[in-house]
């Protein structure tokens, strides 16, 4: 089972006392931000809950599955994501 988005909201209203635009507004805020912020090459920690970060992936050589045919991949950036202690712990019990 997964949360979608409507039912995120949902929850932070219900948890927070905020109206379910206000909590929608808070939650596409908190993505323009995280957005910008891996844009910039800022990390953004949750201390306890999660870390995301850019980082940089080196140019390699891989291969075509259909052909095997070796193909160039270029030297680009991908996002890591990290669990806090928080997170965790709340998978673990």
């Amino acid at each position: 089972m997964s949360l979608n988005k409507s039912e995120l909201v949902s929850a932070i209203a219900e948890k927070s006392d905020l109206t379910k635009a206000q909590a929608e507004d808070a939650l596409n805020a908190f993505q323009e931000v995280l957005i910008e912020s891996l844009g910039k090459g800022e990390a953004v920690k949750l201390t306890g809950l999660l870390s995301v970060e850019r980082v940089e992936r080196a140019a390699r050589t891989g291969r075509n599955p259909r052909t095997g045919e070796e193909i160039a991949i270029p030297a680009g950036f991908g996002v890591k994501l990290s669990a806090g202690s928080l997170l965790k712990k709340a998978v673990s019990a």
